[in-house]
């Protein structure tokens, strides 16, 4: 019996292989046979050599056989009305296998050429039409986890067929005819979201990518006006649980002392997720930028999604998705929760704030800058919010924040694993802060540092316009504004050659100009706003020194002429400061024989001269340039799309192992 079963399958194989190859000779195996078709879709699809066979073929042997490959295409879109589901998910499989085919065959030239190969320019049109109606059953219905997961594998293979999203115009079909509703009720559902949640964000985040820039994009406008706090709740779990994994795998490399901090670096940032492969060894995916991706667009296009950003987890726990492919072993070990008891209050926000510190540590290669960047532009959206703004600085909504601290040679390795619970907002300000103190090198990444102190920007602003008194450690950002100056100082000559120090100079004493007019309205006591005054007039060689430099360069001429002169400009307080001051102190030390004055005995003397101190009033210091994402950041995200497309394009394999696996299911089921 054995024997004989073994053979049977051998010449099921030997069938379906003749089959193909009869297409692939330009013949039609259907003719004279009336139930060709429904016998085909009952037979395993070989998908290794129905791609092979396209990789074997010059560009006119693949022209020439435009009109089998239609007709497959076509029967294979019939097959899915079928109610024999072992039919269904062969057609799929052999769906997968043509799109694959054709778009790797084409080497680039892509556009209308695609889609008459695959479909037909004729009945392109109604076939994609009943081609997504479909799919949208499946993903929607009641059926198998498997056949979801085929759907949603087919159609990322459609939007990732090419690396420029906006030239793949296959893509216009799924404007015409919208998946969002079925991803939306696939992100609700709590089953459905743990096993499909990552596919259907990566899927609705390339599709919101597609020319953007160009046209009306439905699903650009249908994501900014989701109210439905379920999904967006969804959503949020999804890269959640992706970033926590990151993560928690970080800060267990982290503890084995084996491999190094810098060996955790190389093999986590960049490469986010590790997923097993038969039990034994990992496999490194790099998909952080998808799920940071997706949290982009949510955070920048949806105001409604602050609320899941910001939501304590422990109101929504549940099952979430995993952050690769699940196979359909996977989706039998059924929900896995993201918080237990004994997990303190989290949310979204506190997650992605300790993935930016773990991020931020590596910035050595431009993939990795790239990844900090986006980070960055997440968290400008967010302190622009005004929403957002009023959670991170409610006093009664605390959470412990653990950031990640990089290695320097002046002090120890540590995280605030032991971090006090407080306000959201003290914890970006201590991330921000420790990016300045951890990122001045000569390779200077000005563009971070100017996201980096946009945010310090508009948080105070906030604090300013509603005045809020944030408890913080504000000597900490302030010695790290004037340690960027000092470095900027020492390393002048080498600094200006490539970039605008004087505008990032400028920013930096923009922000003390934001701290010395409106500090009163939002510091926690007068106490703070004297300690203020002591770290100016303590380092004002750092200050005085800042000016002389910007001064020559507004004499000399040059590239950063103007930049210089705005930045003499904006230090006429803090100069006002120190020639008034320090006459003062000098003078009460004379007159009390004392030589060295402790801090007490300074702030005694700023307290009794504030009333003749005068201050010029700068116009505008509260005010910043909302974020927008066109024109200026255009380029950058169209590159960021095509490194997650080139990155799922080298993920997707489709091996004989998972087809068995979806074909078991199956067998199970019918």
């Amino acid at each position: 019996m054995g024997k004989n079963h073994g053979c049977s399958k051998k010449s099921l194989k030997e069938k379906v292989v003749q089959i193909y190859e009869a297409f692939f000779r330009g013949e039609d195996p259907s003719c004279g046979n009336p139930n060709f078709w429904d016998e085909l879709f009952l037979l395993r699809v070989n998908v290794d050599f129905i791609e092979g066979e396209f990789e074997r073929m010059n560009s006119e042997e693949l022209i020439r056989l435009k009109d089998p490959v239609n007709s497959l295409f076509y029967h294979s879109v019939c097959a899915l009305k079928a109610d024999h589901q072992i039919r269904i998910v062969n057609a799929l499989q052999t769906l997968c296998a043509l799109a694959r085919g054709v778009y790797k065959k084409t080497h680039g030239d892509f556009g209308f050429d695609v889609i008459n190969l695959l479909v037909g320019f004729d009945v392109a049109e109604s076939q994609m039409q009943v081609l997504i109606e479909y799919l949208t059953k499946f993903l929607t219905g009641g059926y198998p986890a498997c056949l979801k997961s085929l759907v949603l594998k087919f159609l990322l293979i459609l939007v990732t067929a090419t690396e420029n999203v906006s030239q793949n115009t296959l893509l216009e079909y799924l404007m015409m005819n919208s998946v969002f509703e079925a991803i939306i009720q696939l992100l609700t559902d709590p089953q459905t979201r743990l096993v499909h949640g990552y596919d259907a964000i990566l899927l609705l985040t390339i599709l919101v990518n597609y020319r953007k820039y160009e046209t009306a994009n439905p699903y650009i406008v249908k994501l900014s006006i989701v109210d439905n706090e379920v999904a967006l709740n969804g959503y949020g779990q999804v890269v959640s649980v992706a970033l926590s994994e990151f993560n928690r795998k970080f800060a267990q490399e982290e503890e084995e002392p084996q491999g190094g901090f810098l060996t955790t670096l190389t093999s986590m940032v960049g490469n986010m997720f590790v997923a097993e492969e038969n039990g034994m060894e990992t496999k490194s995916l790099r998909a952080n930028d998808a799920v940071l991706l997706a949290l982009y667009e949510a955070v920048h296009l949806n105001r409604n999604f602050i609320t899941a950003l910001t939501h304590s987890l422990t109101d929504f726990c549940g099952p979430s998705t995993s952050p690769t492919p699940v196979s359909s072993e996977r989706t039998n070990q059924g929900p896995t929760d993201i918080t237990d008891i004994h997990t303190p209050p989290s949310n979204l926000l506190v997650t992605f704030l300790e993935f930016s510190s773990i991020v931020f540590q590596n910035t050595k290669t431009e993939a990795n800058i790239q990844t900090a960047k986006l980070c960055f532009t997440i968290l400008i959206c967010i302190a622009e919010d005004q929403y957002a703004n009023s959670i991170m600085h409610d006093i009664n909504m605390v959470f412990k924040v653990q950031l990640h601290r990089v290695p320097m040679r002046h002090r120890k390795v540590s995280s605030e694993r032991r971090s006090p619970s407080r306000p959201l907002a003290c914890a970006i300000l201590d991330l921000m802060v420790e990016f300045i103190f951890s990122h001045m090198r000569k390779t200077l990444l000005l563009e971070l540092f100017n996201r980096c102190l946009g945010i310090i920007h508009r948080l105070l602003c906030y604090q300013k316009k509603c005045r809020v008194r944030l408890q913080h450690n504000w000597k900490e950002l302030w010695t790290a504004l004037i340690n960027l100056l000092k470095f900027m100082l020492s390393h002048e000559s080498d600094l200006v050659k490539k970039y605008n120090t004087f505008q990032l100079a400028h920013q930096v004493i923009n922000i003390f100009n934001l701290f010395i007019t409106f500090g009163d309205t939002f510091l926690p006591s007068p106490t703070s706003y004297d300690e203020l005054y002591y770290e100016i007039i303590r380092m004002h060689q750092v200050f005085d020194n800042t000016y002389s430099m910007a001064l020559r360069y507004t004499t000399t001429g040059g590239n950063w002429k103007d930049s210089a002169a705005k930045l003499t400009n904006s230090l006429v307080n803090i100069r006002a400061i120190i020639n008034h001051f320090s006459p003062k102190i000098d003078s009460w030390a004379a007159t009390n024989y004392i030589s060295t004055l402790t801090e007490e005995q300074v702030l005694d003397v700023v307290r009794n001269n504030y009333d003749t101190l005068t201050l010029k009033l700068h116009d505008n210091l509260d005010q910043f340039e909302r974020y927008s994402e066109k024109p200026k950041e255009s380029s950058f995200f169209t590159q960021m799309v095509r490194s997650v497309v080139s990155e799922y394009q080298q993920s997707l394999n489709f091996t004989s192992l998972e087809q068995q696996n979806l074909l078991q299911e199956f067998s199970t089921i019918t």
